[in-house]
């Protein structure tokens, strides 16, 4: 599968499964949901995320048989060694829909040698989509996806904070970049959602996001389509940074054109203090 049009089958394939796994949640919200504690750093896990990843496991394996996966809730599955990997979340911000809030996403990537080559981000609530494929730029629900330069505002920029479930409270780096976020930004947003937070970087909601020690399954697809859209991304050092999907606790700086070497400065000073 190296073509266009294999890429553009899988997207299909991709927002079809997306958009099936939405409805499910949609509707699965407005009943009993069953919540169960996850790990041991306070996350959790409904019986939506374990019914809405059985749903695009079998669309995704059923596609493409050869494929390997790494979902949230099941792991590794599929071929072991392909060239192609799925990583499915099926359910970002399951603590938001444990507590009533309507703020979640549906996420699938595709990657080629740990590289995203395909992103998909899927919002049930408003029922709209983003993708998008490397080198091709991204869609969003009304046609190609732009992102807009940061103009500078009196009071700072909007960013987003996204740190992974690892992260132990007291952690000294966390607690310094958080705090020079909230002394430097307009609005700090910690949305629980990061799928939703690369999407609203690709439109232009935000200005940027500052991940830090972040996992995988909500990461490659969410940053791609901000890429393709022209967002830029780089590791704490200004290194380019591109998902990968080995290890666990991926440090980012993501923004519109005309901010990163703020948000980089910012982040080496609070490092380095």
């Amino acid at each position: 599968m190296t073509s266009e049009t294999d890429l553009e089958h899988a997207r299909r394939i991709a927002v079809d499964a997306a958009e099936a796994a939405g409805l499910l949640l949609s509707a699965g919200t407005g009943g009993i949901v069953e919540i169960n504690s996850k790990g041991d750093h306070g996350d959790v896990v409904t019986n939506l995320d374990l019914a809405a990843e059985k749903l695009l496991l079998e669309r995704v394996l059923t596609a493409f048989p050869g494929h390997a996966v790494i979902a949230e809730e099941s792991g590794r599955l599929g071929e072991p060694g392909s060239e192609w990997t799925w990583v499915i979340d099926p359910l970002d911000g399951t603590n938001n829909v444990a507590i009533g809030l309507p703020l979640y996403a549906v996420g699938l990537a595709l990657c080629r040698d740990g590289r995203p080559e395909l992103g998909v981000v899927h919002e049930p609530v408003t029922g709209r989509t983003w993708s998008a494929i490397r080198g091709r730029g991204a869609l969003g629900p009304g046609g190609p996806l732009t992102t807009p330069p940061y103009r500078p505002a009196a009071h700072g920029p909007v960013l987003a904070w996204i740190q992974g479930y690892g992260v132990r409270r007291g952690d000294a780096v966390a607690g310094a970049l958080k705090a020079g976020l909230d002394e430097h930004a307009r609005r700090v947003l910690r949305l629980w959602a990061p799928l939703l937070a690369w999407v609203m970087l690709a439109r232009g909601d935000i200005d940027g996001i500052i991940g830090y020690r972040t996992g995988i399954v909500d990461l490659p697809g969410g940053l791609l389509i901000a890429r393709e859209a022209g967002a830029l991304v780089t590791a704490f050092d200004g290194t380019p940074f591109d998902a990968p999907l080995s290890g666990d606790g991926h440090d980012f700086v993501a923004s519109r054109p005309g901010l990163l070497d703020d948000l980089l400065e910012l982040v080496g000073d609070r490092i380095r203090r």
